[in-house]
């Protein structure tokens, strides 16, 4: 059901040699600056542009993941390139390209895009893999790098770990050495991925829906209106210029105020939230009230199941998700698996279990049907035609879902690397969560995590009442700060 591309390989256009001799002198630097905690966490490498991601890493991330990729890729052609905007993208993309095409693979960069336009066309095409700068949800002053397989799916963790290896001179294969690699320009191929997220759907049919986007200055500003206009819908935008200074500050899908004042100025029917670089969406009803991962995997669940298209009536989630939500989908005969939260475990989960979808309380959906990866404007689109074809709103389809158990989350800024990751061993902090866990029983969940994106000790409490959670969250977010920061 995933479209074909109309584009074919070509390399008729002006190339541009950004590549540097791949010797031992060239690549040879100071790898013991580097942290000695992973570099890759729950989504590509992440970090403030500058700080830890500079120039000089970034081409040997990019030469290395180069002799990963042609190690192991069945594929020979080249590495589809894309990012956001962020001022520290072209910086981090020009670098990135010095070291695929010293390592010989030829860089194909598509500029301005979302992430899952990336990884659709490298799964497409004959591309040996995938690359997206983007930091996703961050904010302006960071920035990351994430890789694709060629088959469009994120990089298997174990290729990730040689990519590291060599860049932290521990390399266990030869270095291939042989022709430059060349960059090429190729925006155009954007088109292809815009016709795809059409081709499942009826045209015209959110004719009538009044739609209000939220873009977050990011990646999706250049493609969101077009694709939601030639469904048929009035489309209203915010954010929805590129900006690179402003991205995802006070608004998009970690902040859906405005989304939601504006949904009720304009009588919308709806409105969508999108993070950075695009992957992932949030809705909003036409009451302003916020509709997250959850309800759109419930509500994607039915309609798949009711048409025979969800084996077992299963869905793969993480943690995070809503007890409310795990009940009331097992009350309809349906079963959910949890993973850790990161798009790649659930990807993973439901590769074993062979499901048909899963995602995440943030927005991140994976669906087979549809697409490889998480993608917000595939997301968002089919949400839409789903309301339509009920022939109810989205605030009605709410309120006859499912009721949400009190869920705090609390971020606690925790500067500190090997503090933060290793946060298992504070005895203090275990035996504050131990009480807690205790003291909730039945009547709550407790989970506290490193963020794998951002320098955060992350606490979440979820309880049958707001008085319980409150209390066991203000009680574990002091024993953060007292111990760890």
């Amino acid at each position: 059901m995933v479209a074909t591309p109309s584009f074919k390989p070509t390399y008729e256009q002006k190339t541009f040699n950004l590549s540097v001799p791949a010797t031992e002198t060239t690549f040879a630097w100071n790898h013991k600056s580097l942290p000695t905690t992973p570099l890759f966490g729950t989504d590509g490498i992440r970090g403030k542009a500058g700080e830890l991601l500079t120039a000089p890493l970034a081409m040997q991330i990019g030469f290395w993941a180069g002799q990963v990729l042609r190690q192991y890729s069945q594929a020979a052609g080249p590495v589809i390139m894309g990012q956001d905007t962020r001022n520290s993208g072209n910086m981090l993309a020009m670098a990135l390209s010095a070291g695929l095409t010293a390592a010989g693979l030829e860089v194909w960069h598509l500029g301005l895009c979302p992430t899952p336009c990336v990884a659709y066309l490298t799964s497409v095409s004959a591309a040996i893999g995938g690359v997206m700068i983007s930091a996703s949800h961050n904010p302006p002053e960071d920035n990351g790098i994430k890789f694709f397989g060629s088959n469009g799916t994120k990089l298997p963790l174990e290729l990730q770990k040689q990519i590291e290896a060599g860049i932290r001179g521990m390399a266990d294969f030869p270095v291939i050495h042989g022709d430059w690699g060349q960059h090429y320009y190729r925006a155009e191929l954007i088109k292809d991925y815009r016709t795809s997220l059409h081709s499942p759907l009826i045209p015209e049919y959110l004719q009538g829906m009044k739609i209000v986007l939220d873009l977050a200055w990011g990646a999706a500003v250049n493609l969101a209106a077009a694709v939601f206009q030639t469904m048929g819908a009035e489309v209203i935008c915010l954010h929805d210029q590129p900006n690179g200074d402003r991205i995802n500050v006070n608004c998009g899908s970690t902040h859906l105020h405005h989304l939601q004042q504006a949904v009720i100025e304009n009588n919308a029917d709806m409105g969508f939230a999108f993070d950075g670089d695009a992957d992932r969406v949030l809705a909003v009803d036409g009451q302003g009230r916020a509709i997250d991962g959850d309800y759109i995997l419930y509500f994607w669940g039915q309609s798949l199941s009711q048409a025979g298209l969800l084996p077992k009536n299963l869905i793969v989630t993480t943690v995070m998700a809503n007890l409310g939500f795990e009940r009331a989908w097992q009350e309809q005969g349906g079963q959910m698996l949890r993973t850790k939260v990161g798009d790649q475990y659930v990807y993973a989960e439901m590769q074993r279990t062979d499901s048909m979808l899963g995602g995440e309380q943030s927005g991140h959906i994976l669906c087979p049907h549809y697409g490889i990866t998480g993608d917000g404007l595939m997301t968002a689109l089919h949400l839409a035609t789903l309301v339509q074809k009920s022939g109810v709103s989205l605030v009605e389809l709410v309120d006859q879902s499912f009721q949400t158990y009190p869920q705090l989350l609390r971020n606690i800024r925790v500067e500190d690397r090997e503090r933060r990751v290793n946060w298992q061993e504070c005895e203090p902090l275990v035996i504050a969560i131990e009480e807690a866990e205790k003291a909730l029983a039945d009547f709550g969940r407790v989970l506290v995590r490193a963020s794998g994106t951002e320098p955060l000790i992350r606490v979440m409490v979820e309880a049958v009442n707001a008085e319980l959670a409150n209390y066991w969250t203000e009680n574990l977010v002091l024993a953060v700060h007292q111990n760890l920061v």
